[in-house]
């Protein structure tokens, strides 16, 4: 996969990097960034030299149809692990134990804190289960990671990519073996997991937002229902106004004409 989508995609966006010589050359690591595009997850591993593997949500491997089957393909030759989402806490156990055996093999464990695609480019608070819980366990360090303008490649709703240059920035490994053994201590979950997402904000300059970005999209969802609802409501006033101006318009008509007969008629 590197050389049938890595090369031809250095070669046709021309990522530019920063912080390469913070990727160790063997041993373990996670690999923490920011989240703005679907494509993140190749751009990284295309300018590394070694694998690096993400988990994804199992629909990716689980849809049916000739459509489904090359997508579950694509992602497992670019080493994607698939984690059932839904299941509440035992979606977040499954993803930490798919960290953990990705770190205990010696490999890159990708992972995005955020949890989900930012809805606007800003940097949104990190969830500190999977990455603070998958490095207190195995001891491995944190890598950050920024990408950069890689949202606009492929901006919603664009079927064709534009071709400009993303950038990649990668910070130094940050060491919390002085939370060992903490794993389950939820102050030091949050610690670890805000120290990661303030160097994620320092590499990447953007702006932090102190809530989920799960929940931003919610609110922005409500927003837009919202204003679909007003702009819909509007509407119908427009055209109720209409209909009464209508009417009112014919009824003078019919007053003048009466008037006119009874003119007429004395």
């Amino acid at each position: 996969m590197k050389f049938s989508i890595g090369g031809p995609l250095k070669l046709a966006f021309r990522p530019w990097v920063e912080g390469l010589e913070n990727i160790p050359a063997e041993g373990p690591a996670i690999l923490a960034s920011n989240h703005l595009s679907f494509s993140d997850s190749f751009f990284l591993p295309a300018v590394l030299d070694r694998k690096v593997t993400f988990i994804a949500k199992a629909e990716y491997f689980t849809t049916p149809g000739v459509k489904g089957r090359m997508t579950a393909a694509f992602f497992k030759g670019v080493g994607q692990l698939p984690v059932d989402r839904s299941g509440g806490r035992g979606a977040g156990e499954a993803a930490i134990k798919s960290g953990v055996d990705v770190i205990e093999r010696g490999e890159l464990f990708g992972i995005y804190p955020e949890g989900t695609r930012s809805p606007d480019g800003r940097l949104y608070r990190g969830k500190p289960g999977g990455l603070a819980r998958v490095a207190l366990a195995t001891g491995a360090p944190v890598i950050p990671v920024a990408m950069i303008d890689t949202e606009k490649i492929q901006p919603p709703g664009k079927v064709m990519p534009k071709l400009m240059r993303p950038g990649i920035r990668i910070g130094r490994p940050l060491d919390f073996s002085r939370y060992n053994g903490m794993e389950h201590d939820r102050f030091v979950l949050r610690a670890v997991t805000d120290e990661v997402m303030y160097e994620i904000m320092k590499l990447s300059g953007q702006e932090y937002v102190d809530i989920y970005a799960t929940a931003a999209k919610r609110q922005i969802a409500d927003e837009a229902k919202a204003q679909k609802q007003a702009l819909k409501e509007a509407q119908k006033e427009a055209e109720q106004a209409l209909k009464e101006a209508a009417q009112a318009e014919k009824q003078a008509e019919k007053q003048t004409e009466k008037d006119e007969k009874e003119r007429s008629d004395s």
